[in-house]
């Protein structure tokens, strides 16, 4: 339950005048959004807990699936600028 002076420390930390007129309007608002967050939190929790699949990791045996040096020819026949056999690229630093 969310009284007068929550509203007023709220206020405070925001840094923002509210009427006095306006406090017990505004509690019923505050109090009547933070139940619906609750709610959607519940069920968020909830739908959340049901989701989780079963699942483990699966992993797959390393290989080469491609012979070494394969297309390296080519590769090489295609870019600007090369020195043996590697690309050769501005200096950057």
């Amino acid at each position: 339950m969310l009284t007068v002076k929550d509203i007023e420390k709220l206020a405070e930390l925001a840094r923002i005048d509210i009427p006095t007129e306006e406090k017990e309007t505004l509690r019923k608002e505050v109090e009547a959004i933070l139940g619906y967050v609750g709610e959607i939190q519940k069920v968020a929790g909830e739908s959340a807990e049901k989701e989780i699949p079963n699942h483990r990791n699966v992993f797959r045996e390393d290989s080469n699936p491609h012979l070494s040096g394969e297309f390296t020819k080519e590769l090489l026949e295609e870019v600007p600028r090369r020195q043996d056999e590697y690309v050769k690229v501005k200096k950057i630093l």
